[in-house]
């Protein structure tokens, strides 16, 4: 599995952004595919993820209502829809897989796959 993550950059608070991941060789919709951040002096954050043949959707508190995960299995693409941006979420963005869902679903050692980062900043 390959991850390609795009899509961040500056932005005012309040405001809103898409990150993309480009996921190659995910072969079963078994897979789960999701959204962890690292703002600096931190460690990794949980942000969202989901089941890649539907039917399992997971949030941190701190963003439901504001970000969404969704994807598309023919571009083989998962998405974050980022709105209402605070500067608390400055960090850099990571794609994440495994092969299948799992009830850890917030733990970075679950996954095996990571995506290069994608830095995403909020001004106030």
């Amino acid at each position: 599995v390959q991850l390609q993550a795009s899509g961040g950059g500056l932005v005012q608070a309040g405001g809103s952004l898409r990150l993309s991941c480009v996921a190659s060789g995910v072969t079963s919709p078994d897979y789960a595919l999701g959204w962890f951040r690292q703002a600096p002096g931190k460690g990794r954050e949980f942000v969202a993820a989901c089941r890649w043949g539907g039917g399992r959707t997971a949030y941190a508190d701190s963003v439901k209502g504001r970000l969404t995960i969704s994807r598309d299995n023919a571009k083989n693409t998962v998405y974050l829809q980022m709105n209402s941006l605070y500067p608390e979420d400055t960090s850099v963005y990571y794609c994440v897989a495994r092969i299948r869902w799992t009830v850890n679903y917030g733990s970075a050692s679950e996954y095996g796959y990571w995506s290069q980062g994608t830095q995403v900043t909020v001004s106030s």
